[in-house]
């Protein structure tokens, strides 16, 4: 003789097999039931299964709030099909499974063995983040999906994380055994894990025919797979400030499925699987944290290394001729800038000297400054005079133009009797101090570099006095805001240099960077700061 149903049954108590032994079969909250389910939502005769024949029948007992079978309200006497899953009312509290033939002792074992490898699994994600693994990102992940598809035997699985902006990006996709999914051989839903990103509750879908979802998985249906089970992926977020509370963010969603119903029929498997997603969870966000702090840190080593080099094509900050002498700073709001400086003796005999300034910031400033600047040594001994020079480097930076990128950048040249021919593209003015405290701009030049084709240039010159100083900057001082939101200014800056006349380069230099820094006061930097001072002392 056949032997009986059964049904599984999954509470408080733990999970049991319970036989329908008997031609009428009630369930409900009275003790006399032949399954007792105390709750609220359940009646004190909820349920009945009938034996007819080979086949067994439940109906609802009239109870207050319904019998459910897979999601579906009993109305009539139905038919109990093998893995049938039957719910109280709205009550969760108890999950019944019922099961027609002999698979009842070995699924029952089976999943007794999921959720302990489960556990164990667990323990191990939680061994490995206490840990602080610097574990690649990818090796976590194969480790999540290849663990919970073996004690859940889903066919496969998929693994997506959320972006900066908070869209679901595919990160591994894995069949059972190992083998890495791609492509087309990876049909699946994406309706079910967007869902449950949103929501951060799990899906359990025990048949994709059910409903609406056929229409919406025809492709997955296809491909024999029936049964889904997605799960969040939620790591707890510290409160930033006392008496907020914490919350739960969801970083992904772990998504299996498969052919078998087994991975939905156990509630208590999709209990554990959950306590398993959060720590593989905080197992996957350690992993990638891991990796952000790794790339910063490597980052930043290039980047000093990159201002190392920068700093190295800059000559020295103090340099002193037979008639004259002169002190510079370049110092870039990030590591490294797009300001520069040089000096140079040219073939005349006069001192030549030059400041620039490239737009923009960072890296891409950094590279063009340096084009700019090895431009300047290889045309200023060949020009024939300063607006010559200023044609050549703007031609040179249009052959390679950069869009959006120019460079700024004043350039001079002393005799020994203090005669300057210089030429101005774009830069801020320089300041000429005189003994008398009169403050001259040097202004004649023409546009900036590499921006016009047709651009054309002219040089002026000046005569400087024995004890004169001549300080030339970059927007980055001039432009320097404070908490209010005023500048620094020229006109600041011309007042600051009325006394220098006589004094050395580093003190005018000193002076004027001081001035800055107290101005802006507690406001950042927000551009580069480059300055250069020189000071006529006479032929003799």
């Amino acid at each position: 003789m056949k032997a009986p149903a059964r049904l599984s049954v999954s509470d408080a108590e733990g999970r049991r097999s319970v036989q329908v032994d008997k031609p009428v079969f009630i369930i409900g909250r009275r003790t006399s039931a032949d399954l007792q389910v105390v709750s609220r939502d359940v009646s004190r005769e909820h349920a009945r299964i009938t034996r007819e024949a080979d086949q067994y029948l439940i109906a609802d007992c009239g109870s207050r709030f319904g019998t459910f079978i897979n999601g579906d309200a009993v109305v009539g006497p139905r038919v109990l099909l093998h893995g049938d899953r039957i719910r109280l009312g709205q009550t969760d509290v108890v999950d019944l499974v019922f099961l027609a033939d002999d698979e009842t002792a070995s699924g029952l074992r089976d999943a007794g063995s999921n959720i302990t490898s489960l556990k164990q699994m667990t323990a191990i994600l939680n061994g490995l983040r206490a840990l602080g693994s610097g574990r690649v990102l990818d090796e976590v992940l194969t480790l999540v999906l290849d663990g919970a598809l073996e004690v859940t035997t889903a066919d496969r699985g998929f693994i997506m994380l959320a972006s900066e902006k908070d869209e679901l990006q595919f990160r591994i996709a894995r069949a059972r055994g190992g083998r890495a999914l791609e492509g087309s051989l990876f049909t699946t839903s994406q309706k079910i894990p967007r869902e449950v990103f949103e929501t951060g509750q799990s899906r359990v879908v025990s048949d994709l025919f059910e409903g609406d979802l056929a229409a919406a998985h025809g492709g997955t249906i296809a491909t024999g797979i029936r049964h889904v089970l997605c799960v969040p992926l939620c790591v707890a977020t510290i409160a930033a400030a006392p008496g907020e509370q914490s919350h739960n963010r969801t970083i992904g969603v772990l998504y299996l499925d498969g052919r078998d119903r087994g991975i939905t029929r156990s509630a208590a498997l999709v209990s554990s699987l959950e306590a398993f997603a959060t720590q593989a969870a905080l197992a996957i966000e350690g992993a990638r944290l891991y990796a952000e702090s790794a790339e910063r840190a490597k980052a930043e080593r290039e980047w000093r290394v990159a201002a190392e080099i920068q700093q190295t094509l800059l000559p020295a900050p103090q340099w002193r001729g037979p008639t004259c002498d002169l002190a510079a700073t370049s110092a870039p709001c990030r590591t490294i800038g797009g300001d520069f400086f040089d000096y140079l003796d040219l073939p005349n005999g006069a001192f030549g000297f030059t400041l620039g300034d490239v737009a923009g910031k960072g890296p891409p400033a950094a590279l063009l400054a340096a084009a700019v600047q090895s431009n300047f040594s290889a045309h200023a001994p060949v020009a024939r005079d300063p607006a010559d020079l200023m044609t050549r480097l703007n031609l040179a930076l249009l052959r390679r133009a950069v869009d959006a990128r120019f460079a700024t950048m004043f350039f001079g040249s002393i005799t020994s009797d203090g005669v300057v021919q210089y030429s101005n593209a774009g830069q801020e003015p320089p300041v000429v101090v005189r003994a008398n405290g009169v403050v001259d701009h040097l202004e004649i030049g023409g546009p900036v570099l590499g921006l016009l084709g047709g651009a054309t240039y002219d040089y002026g010159h000046t005569v400087l006095k024995p004890g004169d100083i001549l300080m030339m900057c970059s927007d980055g001082v001039t432009e320097a805001r404070n908490v209010d939101g005023d500048e620094f200014g020229g006109n600041r800056l011309a007042m600051l240099l009325r006394d220098a006349h006589g004094h050395e380069p580093e003190t005018v230099l000193e002076r004027v960077l001081t001035a800055v820094r107290e101005f802006a006061g507690r406001e950042p930097q927000t551009d580069d700061i480059t300055a250069l001072v020189l000071r006529y002392r006479g032929s003799s």
